[in-house]
């Protein structure tokens, strides 16, 4: 992101500066915004070295919590784990993992929030956020957190919709960006929602290219060139539908063959299949993105049938693994 900040400064087009471009991908910094914002978060530490991760570590566990570790500047679920007992040699085991994919090193220490996770797509124009839509999010769960399912639009109440948008809005103002998309990913807590992280572009994994116009009709990645070109841009709902995606994984071991994408191509609903690994690849335990194997996108008239849709395409798509 600072790349595109840069960029966006050296030839005149309309982005974000390179202090956002840094708050937006150093979570540390992120969080150090937020905070001064008054953004909801969990409690924090930024760490530099062992002392410092057994020290908020401690700091953590004296207050309950339990304890999840970042590297500072990764994404896509790299490097992220769940401290799930306090045996020295295993939080020894999960900092070496963590600092191993952390490019500077630098990891940050929080509270595991409890709670579903969302997350918000807004594009910003001339200070003014604008929601564009929220997606319910299916993870893996402890340790690594690999998202295996997104729907939208949100089937959370409309006043934690309230509360969720006015928690992605606060926060986009807090890391400074005034023109351009974000995503905003949030957990739903019991003391409401708090920040997760945020990232200045458009969401990933299938959310704003697909997701998004299935459900709503709005091309947010034509609206954030347009906007960086200085165009008009329209960001105004066309439809108002279901859309889903969900990741498949298999066993491990060595991919033999992959069948039935032609069956699962016809079922209703379904208007996008990709297979990401291919015969002769190696299927591994799911730590990040990079290890699905494939997903499905459906769009219905429900979150209920796109989501039966994606599950019914998923069954229908065998892999076979040597092991």
């Amino acid at each position: 992101m600072t790349t595109v900040a840069k960029v966006a400064k050296e030839l005149d087009l309309i982005g974000i500066d390179e202090k956002t471009a840094i708050n937006a991908t150093n979570k540390s910094k992120m969080r150090d915004a937020l905070k001064a914002y008054g953004v909801p978060i969990p409690m924090y530490f930024s760490v530099e070295d062992y002392d410092q991760y057994i020290k908020a570590i401690d700091n953590l566990r004296n207050k309950k919590y339990k304890c999840i570790v970042k590297p500072a500047d990764n994404s896509g679920s790299r490097g992220i784990r769940l401290v799930e007992n306090y045996d020295i040699d295993q939080l020894k085991k999960i900092y070496d993992y963590c600092k191993k994919n952390s490019n500077s090193g630098k990891l940050v220490v929080e509270e595991y929030m409890q709670g579903s996770e969302v997350s918000v797509e807004t594009i910003s124009r001339n200070g003014a956020c604008n929601v564009i839509q929220i997606t319910d999010k299916l993870t893996t769960g402890a340790p690594y957190f690999v998202e295996m399912g997104h729907n939208q639009p949100s089937q959370f109440p409309i006043d934690i919709i309230e509360k969720i948008k006015k928690v992605a809005i606060d926060a986009n103002k807090a890391v400074g960006i005034e023109n351009g998309p974000s995503h905003t990913e949030i957990k739903v807590t019991k003391d409401g929602p708090k920040i997760v992280e945020l990232g200045a572009r458009l969401g990933g994994d299938n959310i704003t290219t697909h997701l998004v116009p299935y459900s709503t009709g709005i091309n947010m990645v034509e609206a954030s060139i347009k906007m960086a070109l200085g165009e008009e841009i329209d960001i105004t709902k066309k439809i108002d539908m279901a859309s889903a995606a969900r990741y498949k994984k298999c066993d491990i071991g060595k991919i033999v063959e992959i069948s039935g994408i032609d069956e699962a191509r016809e079922v209703s609903g379904i208007k996008d299949i990709k297979i990401v690994h291919k015969a002769g690849d190696y299927s591994n335990v799911i730590k990040s993105s990079n290890d699905r194997v494939c997903y499905v996108i459906s769009q219905e008239d429900s979150v209920e049938k796109a989501i039966e849709s994606c599950e019914k395409a998923l069954e229908k798509i065998k892999v076979k693994v040597q092991k």
